[in-house]
C-alpha cells in the first residue's frame, strides 16, 4: 500500500494537516487513496458544520431579541389599528381562522 506522504499529489499545510490534490476520476492510484481522500473530505465538512452550529449559537440570543421586538411592534400597530374596526366586525369570527 502506498503512503499518502509518498505520493506526489500530498502536501501538508503549516499545522500539519494533510492537502491531497487527487482526482478522484483520474489519479487514484491505489483504491485505498479513494478511501483517504473521502475521509479527509468528509473531516472538513465536519468542520464546516460545526462552524455553523458555532454561527448559529452566537447568533440565537440576538434572533430572540428581534423576534420579541417584532412581535411587540406587531401587536402595538394591531393596537393602533383597533379604532378602524367595527364593533359588530369584532364580534363576528371570521370563518378563516380556527
Amino acid at each position: 500500500m502506498l503512503n499518502c506522504k509518498d505520493c506526489e499529489f500530498y502536501h501538508q499545510h503549516a499545522d500539519g494537516s494533510p492537502d491531497l490534490q487527487c482526482d478522484p476520476f483520474s489519479t487514484i492510484k491505489e483504491p485505498e487513496c479513494l478511501t483517504k481522500l473521502q475521509l479527509v473530505l468528509l473531516m472538513s465538512l465536519t468542520q464546516s458544520h460545526e462552524a455553523t452550529q458555532a454561527m448559529h449559537r452566537r447568533f440565537a440570543p440576538l434572533q430572540e431579541k428581534m423576534f420579541k421586538h417584532m412581535e411587540r411592534e406587531i401587536d402595538e400597530a394591531n393596537e393602533a389599528d383597533q379604532w378602524k374596526v367595527d364593533e359588530d366586525e369584532k364580534n363576528e369570527q371570521d370563518p378563516f381562522l380556527l
